[in-house]
């Protein structure tokens, strides 16, 4: 496949497109980036004395709930404590919203709930059920706290990429590459601190969490937000054995965060990751302006201009 093929393919992807959603959810609610919790980050800060209170949020497609109900538990505690973890933080406590015909459909999705939360060490402290809907769903929310933060808006140009993505994993289903479900708890603990580590150590100046959109629309929404161009270099790149190329840069892992790092900076962020096995590697750099290109062997092409087509038009500073 062609440079110019593939970056044509991650656009018109599905999981890729979903995103363009936000801009008229926020738009509707009356959201800026400027205003409290600086929608657009992974969760929402609000300032306290010492450091920061984290909310964040999460709903479930219902077509994923419907395939795998224990997984979708699960994921409901797993990707709330990767948005906390994204911004420096220690998550505190969650709450869940679970929507079934009975209790026996229900089940399973509060199976995966309650042992997610045992894994992690998070506990589950309230919710809402309800037990008379016509389908499966699930959402929930959680609470953190950080004393420094990585945010989506702090990105500079002549910074370099790293991704960090636990490559110990399977694809569970859809392309979810799940590194978390044989991993023993304290490992699983462990290298989530490692994010308000850096944090606090002030080794990162930006970073986000690999959503849905994959490590290729992960890159956009954080160019977007910092107001910068990026550039992805795609020979740097090595997906997990038997994983093709372009269902690796959309796909969503358990275990995964680009960021952006001072070059002076680059080989201890790596080298904390590689303590862990974690695979964590320069996938590219920060660049002035709104394009972020792939490139490969040489050639390169465009995957997005944030300033001509806004991707979620939530920049960092609003117009």
């Amino acid at each position: 496949m062609s440079i110019e093929a593939l970056a044509e393919t991650l656009r018109a992807h599905p999981s890729i497109q979903s995103k363009l959603a936000i801009s008229g959810a926020t738009a509707a609610l009356g959201l800026l980036a400027s205003g409290p919790g600086t929608p657009g980050d992974d969760a929402a800060p609000l300032p306290r004395e010492g450091g920061y209170d984290l909310l964040a949020g999460e709903g479930f497609i219902p077509a994923f709930v419907q395939d795998d109900p224990w997984f979708a538990g699960w994921c409901a505690v797993m990707v709330n404590l990767s948005d906390i973890a994204a911004m420096g933080g220690h998550a505190v406590a969650l709450l869940d919203q679970v929507w079934a015909p009975d209790a026996g459909a229900a089940a399973p999705l509060l199976q995966g709930l309650r042992d997610a939360s045992q894994s992690y060490g998070v506990p589950l402290v309230g919710g809402h059920t309800n037990l008379s809907a016509p389908e499966l769903g699930i959402a929930a929310s959680v609470f953190g706290r950080a004393t420094r933060l990585i945010t989506s808006f702090d990105a500079r140009p002549g910074d370099t990429l790293v991704a960090a993505i636990d490559h110990r994993g399977t694809y569970r289903n859809y392309d979810n590459f799940c590194a978390a479900l044989d991993a023993p708890a304290d490992r699983l603990r462990r290298d989530l601190a490692l994010l308000p580590e850096l944090a606090e150590a002030e080794l990162v100046t930006a970073g986000k969490d690999i959503s849905q959109a994959g490590l290729i629309g992960t890159a956009l929404m954080l160019a977007e937000c910092s107001g910068t161009g990026m550039e992805i270099d795609l020979d740097a790149i090595t997906p997990p054995p038997g994983v093709p190329q372009d269902r690796w840069l959309r796909s969503f892992p358990s275990y995964g965060f680009l960021l952006s790092v001072d070059r002076q900076w680059v080989n201890a962020v790596c080298g904390r990751f590689a303590a862990r096995g974690i695979d964590a590697s320069t996938i590219g750099r920060v660049t002035q302006g709104s394009a972020v290109t792939i490139s490969q062997s040489g050639a390169s092409a465009l995957f997005w201009d944030h300033a001509h087509t806004p991707y979620m038009n939530l920049r960092a500073q609003d117009a």
